[in-house]
């Protein structure tokens, strides 16, 4: 119960960076970021797996690099789904999806690296 707390308040802290970061995203408070980490979930496990089948044949035609787009889609569904959090358009979501991605993962191995000392030190 406490590593799903920690991970929702590390995904929450990700999300607020990012939106600090990048030009178009906008978020009311912590509140909205709250709301956004496992909406965040929810999306990346239901529905863009659907979006990533669905557009294959694309994917396979431009080497993977419609996954690009497809990232941006999930990520402005979030932002039109998390009450609080907006995305101003496409290329906010893209650059936000990057970076998000990026800063989740840095966030992440920070925290892992935190635990292997902690478990090393007993």
């Amino acid at each position: 119960m406490v590593q799903f707390l920690v991970t929702w308040l590390v995904s929450a802290a990700a999300v607020l960076l990012t939106v600090w970061l990048i030009p178009g995203l906008s978020m009311a408070g912590l509140t909205s970021a709250l709301i956004a980490a496992p909406v965040f979930g929810i999306v990346n496990a239901v529905v863009k797996p659907i979006l990533v089948l669905f557009t294959l044949p694309l994917t396979v035609l431009s080497l993977g690099l419609f996954l690009l787009v497809v990232n941006a889609i999930a990520f402005g569904l979030v932002g039109y789904l998390t009450p609080g959090f907006t995305v101003a358009g496409f290329f906010p979501a893209l650059f936000g999806s990057l970076a998000l991605s990026f800063i989740s993962s840095l966030l992440n191995s920070l925290l892992q690296s935190d635990d292997e000392t902690a478990l090393t030190s007993r």
